[in-house]
């Protein structure tokens, strides 16, 4: 069963990429950002809702009214495609930290360059950290919110990766608040296997962490203690008892 499922939801998945190509592309670049934002965002809309209906998913999503009225910095655990959807209709407009090879890819990276990511060359670290670190802040002046993986890129669940300190710099720099996030949708949508499994996928939206008069190494240890504390709680796969958190001075 969770086979068929899962054939039907990547029929619809693909469908979507098509369609939105060939609808929506051609007159996303004519529309001001928050319209760009407002119809690129179906496809996203489309995907959650599809893959809840074929896969046999309950979303429970916690929290989502302690979300700032302001732009803020997210920071979430990152295990699949999943969040990388979902949280770009949590709050928009949001600017995403993400691979530059994305960027590349037909009709997907098309719609992701129209909505002013912060694209990275993880080859080139330094150089992608000053990048960062200079168009977060000025994505936030701008009015947007900045999503950030802090772990830098997909952890199954079960696992941990220490969480880089980037976006709380970005936070910190900008005064704003960062918002934590936790959820298990590795659970649900497993990232290294297309056979999805039914369930309940979790997700957690944390208080607002105020940067002001803070470094980011202590907005960090507060942000990683929150996530991994939430997913202890959410997770059916347990949380590894003897990992300890680190703060990463790279990107992510």
């Amino acid at each position: 069963m969770n086979v068929l499922r899962s054939l039907l939801f990547y029929f619809g998945y693909f469908f979507a990429i098509l369609v939105c190509g060939v609808l929506f592309l051609p007159i996303a670049p004519l529309l001001g950002l928050s319209a760009r934002y407002r119809l690129l965002n179906l496809y996203n809309h489309f995907i959650t809702a599809w893959f809840r209906w074929t896969c046999g998913v309950t979303y429970r999503v916690r929290g989502r009214e302690r979300l700032p009225a302001g732009p803020c910095v997210i920071l979430a655990n990152h295990q699949c495609e999943w969040e990388t959807l979902f949280l770009q209709i949590l709050k928009p407009p949001v600017c995403t930290v993400l691979k530059q090879e994305l960027l590349r890819i037909p009709i997907f990276g098309w719609g992701l360059r129209l909505l002013h990511p912060i694209g990275l060359d993880r080859s080139k670290p330094a150089r992608a950290m000053r990048q960062v670190l200079s168009q977060g802040v000025a994505r936030l002046q701008e009015g947007l919110s900045v999503l950030i993986f802090p772990e830098g890129t997909r952890v199954d669940p079960g696992q941990r990766r220490r969480y880089n300190k980037s976006g709380a710099v970005i936070a910190c720099r900008a005064g704003v608040p960062v918002v934590p996030v936790a959820h298990n949708a590795g659970e649900r949508w497993p990232g290294r296997q297309w056979v999805k499994n039914p369930g309940v996928l979790n997700v957690v939206v944390g208080e607002p962490i105020a940067t002001e008069g803070r470094t980011p190494e202590e907005v960090l240890v507060e942000v990683e203690a929150w996530i991994e504390a939430r997913l202890a709680e959410i997770s059916e796969v347990p949380r590894p008892a003897d990992a300890k958190p680190a703060v990463g001075a790279g990107i992510g």
